[in-house]
């Protein structure tokens, strides 16, 4: 949202290396000072820290990071990448940047982006300084400058270099695309090498399940493709989801042809399994717009605090003060109970039952 919004030409593509195992202790103790004026949680992390990883049943003493898999791992990390990487960009966007700066972050993998490619290598050659100081560098190979945004298509066109570069993050590739309408967009889609990697590890699956019964089969692969719709199923990734269904169809298809030599799995039988247990991708996620709209009263920007993915009108959203009309006589919204229970017909009987007990209890 921020890249269609903004204006942002280039784009940093950073990757954090070894962020688990690279963690100074005494520099996260600190941060955790600096966060909690509670003795009791910074000696517990004293004493987390240096617990070590019980692997294979054998000790292995932990000097440096933090265990990657851990439970409170995740936490640490954004605790010391917050006050390393986070409050420093935030400064030097208001310091030293000459144009717009966005930075989206989630835990050792970020973006970057810049109006201007000065402003990029300067932040890039600081960063790696910046790095050098807290015992955390970047990846060589994962991290790269591209041009990308709204005008990259129509530059490196006038220069034939090509359609712009693409990046991953957070297992979508993200490309330069248009709507309907020839608007800029921001497409996501699945990571190729991911998808390939998922669909092979169902096919090896299906080899060792082949003799399961169909109903036991066709369960566990709806499991799967729900799974897969849950993250995946964002506006414009459509054509993938429908490409990880067919491919599933066909394993499955030969998985239950290699039975038996005379099989009677036909194609007929084979879309009636399907439209049973193989259920079709829906786009379950709203636009990135949609989602980050949030608008509060008056003629503020931020009116309405939704929660992800909600929209406006259902039922989770109704607020039991806002949303009440204002009695004409008395001009305030806590009288005359009955008469907004009448009034307002799409609230849901619930939440104005709770709101009558509640007046009637002041």
């Amino acid at each position: 949202m921020g890249i269609e919004k903004r204006n942002v030409n280039w784009v940093l593509d950073a990757d954090i290396r070894g962020c688990f195992e690279a963690i100074d202790h005494a520099w996260l103790v600190q941060c955790i000072e600096h966060r909690s004026g509670d003795q009791r949680v910074v000696r517990h992390r004293q004493k987390w820290l240096p617990a070590g990883v019980l692997e294979d049943g054998q000790w292995h003493a932990q000097e440096e990071g933090t265990p990657q898999g851990g439970s409170v791992s995740p936490l640490a990390a954004n605790i010391s990448l917050h006050d390393v990487l986070d409050l420093w960009a935030d400064r030097w966007r208001r310091q030293y940047a000459r144009g717009d700066v966005i930075i989206v972050r989630y835990a050792d993998d970020f973006i970057v982006g810049f109006e201007h490619r000065d402003d990029a290598e300067r932040f890039w050659r600081e960063l790696q300084e910046r790095r050098a100081k807290v015992n955390v560098a970047l990846h060589p190979e994962k991290t790269r400058l591209i041009e990308f945004g709204r005008f990259a298509a129509e530059r490196r066109t006038r220069r034939d270099q090509g359609k712009p570069a693409t990046f991953d993050f957070l297992g979508f590739t993200h490309t330069c695309s248009k709507t309907r309408n020839g608007k800029f967009t921001v497409r996501r889609k699945t990571i190729a090498q991911r998808l390939r990697k998922k669909l092979q590890a169902v096919k090896d699956t299906l080899r060792r399940r082949m003799h399961w019964p169909i109903p036991q089969q066709g369960a566990w692969l709806k499991s799967v493709l729900l799974g897969h719709y849950r993250y995946y199923a964002v506006p414009r990734n459509g054509s993938l989801l429908t490409v990880f269904r067919d491919t599933i169809m066909r394993y499955w298809c030969q998985t239950l042809r290699r039975r038996s030599q005379r099989h009677r799995m036909t194609w007929q039988r084979m879309d009636a399994l399907a439209e049973q247990w193989l259920p079709k991708p829906p786009i379950l996620h709203p636009y990135p717009a949609q989602r980050l709209c949030v608008t509060t009263r008056g003629r503020s920007p931020v009116r309405s605090c939704r929660t992800p993915g909600s929209v406006r009108g259902v039922p989770g959203n109704w607020h039991p003060y806002r949303d009440l009309p204002l009695c004409r006589p008395c001009r305030h919204r806590v009288g005359c109970v009955r008469r907004s229970m009448l009034i307002m017909t799409d609230s849901p009987a619930s939440e104005i039952a709770r709101y009558a007990d509640l007046q009637s209890d002041v």
